[in-house]
């Protein structure tokens, strides 16, 4: 793939045709070139053309690929050991906070994900043609300098400043262009890049040490291409580590096909009702404001429309589909977290709340609804293993029951590790006749990672904590510690100044607990004070309803499926450590309850995983110290969580 649309030398490009420049520009536009870009162009090649004479060594890249957050960078300039990232506003009198978050956002990105920015200078620079000239401060932490200001006037001595700060080995910008690059982005962006055309290989890692989300799309695809070819119906099974990319993996097959076969109607569903909401409001936002920088118009109620149909609520489809018997329009359905699907009881009970008659499971009922068409269909499982957080999911055994005892004859294709793992399928009489009657994939199991794109072994660390082994996580954490930071304190306010000084640009941070969590109150962490999930994830760093103000915790719930850069967990005595083992209880009224039903704790341990699995860039864990005054506080429960975490290796920031 090119990365930019157009490279020189600088010398080179100081010599070159302005009107060739252009012209190389607006063919590798793969949008029609709107007269504000077109214009934009010309006034950026006549700034720099001047800006740069004093500097004939170097080289100079238009509109370098940007692939985590499916944008490209006005300009990037290599000079001797620096890399400027540069982002022009023409026409602007002022330095737009928003504008120096994205340069500096680029930034981190080179820096974090393409491997020959790892260890050099990175600069990011925001020219707004028309502002004043501001006083830099040239400081340098990490190989990156604080943001830069300036105007069409003053380019070259800002970049003559920041090169005069201690000289290292020049940048070879031959091998830097040609090195690896392993984005990983969030759901979000990704679910944004998909839906604005680009393809997932432009998006995702390619390093032969990650799984290739190529592959599994390939894989689907064949399976439904099958499906269509033969009139058969079909179920496929995706499994995955937490944070491997099943979301992204279903989120790519149904765009693709949506875009590609729109007789087809391919949905996303998900039961997962804020992780609906943030991506919808996500997509619509984006694409507003994608319109918006056309120059055309687009309404959020418009956008809202197109994203409805492509993301729905998989209890919102239930519900349609019971006011009739005909078969659903859409032939291609990903079920995101199949595994939350409700039992018989669970389902029972609610649409019986309702006054519906429902007496079947929804993995039964859903495969029913499928079932109804005459020709070909493909239904798409993304499967977490041991991530059942609430009372009611069904887990995996649901799906493979109704499949056996009432539709044996759709083709079902699976991941191996169904059969190997038992957090995914633990009955071996249903192991066995999903051996017997299925087709193994091996490119149905994601089994990295891409989440904590600082190590691929933070869910196994988190796994031996759940787990109780302590040398296990210990060793895990002995290995990782450098690259994704993990740390305990008993005081929130030094929690919550580590995650503001961690996180650049708009890396997000956010406070996180337990929805059991009920005794953290004390404090100002409401677990009961819900969030409203799109401003707590999409809304900025001046907004009280944002996860950057610290104030709301957002609960397993919440942020399941999701991910912020940086997380504060609240840990409460609902899952305290005591006599060698992990110890589960639940507040009710005025005292702690402790917790027998062995499903009950499942679903308590697979909280506390999900939640230590939501970072991407690091932990910082919070233990109360608890009231010696106070009997829903005893201090020597807190104590024991903290210890054994210092056990595991966890060190303490005071």
């Amino acid at each position: 793939m090119t990365r930019s649309y157009y490279s020189n030398s600088i010398f080179n490009f100081l010599t070159d045709d302005s009107d060739r420049i252009l012209g190389q520009l607006i063919r590798n536009h793969h949008f029609a070139a709107e007269n504000l870009q077109r214009n934009a162009w010309i006034k950026q090649i006549e700034i720099l053309k001047t800006a740069l004479t004093p500097f004939e060594r170097g080289k100079i890249y238009f509109e370098f690929s940007i692939p985590r957050m499916g944008k490209r960078a006005d300009n990037i300039l290599i000079i001797e050991d620096t890399i400027f990232v540069i982002e022009f506003k023409i026409g602007e009198s002022e330095y737009p906070k928003y504008a120096l978050e994205q340069t500096i956002d680029y930034c981190l990105d080179l820096q974090n994900f393409h491997e020959g920015s790892h260890h050099e200078k990175i600069a990011p620079l925001l020219i707004s043609t028309k502002a004043p000239e501001v006083n830099n401060t040239i400081e340098l932490k990490d190989n990156l300098f604080d943001p830069l200001k300036g105007n069409q006037s003053n380019i070259a001595h800002i970049i003559t400043q920041t090169l005069s700060l201690k000289r290292t080995k020049a940048i070879n910008p031959t091998l830097w262009e040609n090195s690896i690059y392993k984005p990983t982005p969030t759901i979000i962006e990704a679910s944004q890049a998909l839906y604005r055309g680009h393809a997932v290989s432009e998006i995702s890692r390619s390093d032969a040490g990650a799984i290739n989300l190529s592959k599994t799309t390939e894989c689907l695809n064949r399976i439904i291409e099958h499906s269509k070819v033969t009139g058969a119906k079909s179920i496929c099974f995706v499994t995955g580590v937490p944070g491997a990319g099943k979301t992204l993996a279903g989120l790519n097959i149904a765009n693709e096909r949506r875009k590609a076969h729109k007789d087809e109607n391919a949905v996303f569903l998900s039961g997962n009702g804020p992780l609906v909401y943030v991506l919808r409001e996500a997509l619509v936002r984006d694409e507003v404001q994608q319109a918006k920088e056309k120059g055309e118009r687009l309404t959020k109620r418009e956008s809202a429309i197109k994203a409805k149909a492509f993301i729905q609520n998989i209890h919102h489809f239930r519900d349609d589909n019971l006011i009739s018997t005909k078969a659903p329009d859409e032939k291609v359905v990903v079920f995101d977290e199949a595994q939350r699907a409700w039992s018989k009881d669970k389902a029972t009970s609610f649409m019986k709340s309702k006054g519906k008659d429902f007496t079947i499971s929804e993995p039964e009922y859903l495969i029913e609804v499928m079932n109804r068409h005459e020709t070909y269909c493909t239904i798409i499982c993304l499967v977490g293993g041991g991530q059942e957080i609430n009372t009611g999911e069904a887990g995996l055994s649901e799906w493979v029951i109704a499949l056996k005892s009432k539709y044996p004859d759709w083709n079902i294709f699976y991941s191996d590790l169904i059969t190997e793992d038992s957090n995914y399928l633990n009955d071996e009489s249903l192991k066995k006749w999903i051996k017997d009657k299925g087709s193994p994939e091996n490119d149905l199991h994601l089994s990295v990672s891409v989440r904590s794109f600082r190590s691929e072994q933070i869910s196994h660390f988190v796994h031996a904590v759940i787990d109780g082994d302590a040398l296990r996580a210990k060793s895990i954490l002995s290995e990782i510690d450098n690259l994704f930071p993990i740390h305990v304190t008993r005081d929130f306010n030094i929690a919550k100044d580590w995650l503001r000084k961690m996180a650049k640009g708009t890396e997000r941070i956010g406070l996180i607990g337990s929805s059991g969590g009920r005794r953290l109150k004390p404090l100002g962490i409401d677990v009961k004070n819900e969030i409203t999930a799109e401003d707590w994830f999409l809304n900025g760093s001046t907004d009280v309803r944002s996860s950057y103000y610290l104030e709301l915790v957002a609960t397993e719930f919440d942020i399941q499926g999701l991910e912020i850069d940086y997380a504060c967990l609240a840990w409460d005595i609902n899952f305290h450590f005591e006599d060698g083992k992990w110890n589960c209880q639940t507040f009710e009224g005025t005292k702690w309850k402790r917790i027998n039903s062995e499903i009950d704790k499942s679903y308590l341990r697979n909280a506390y995983r999900v939640l230590m699995t939501r970072a991407r860039q690091g932990l910082v864990i919070f233990i109360p110290h608890g009231n010696k005054t106070d009997h829903t506080r005893p201090i020597e429960l807190y104590d024991s969580i903290f210890k054994f975490l210092r056990s595991c290796g966890v060190a303490e920031i005071k």
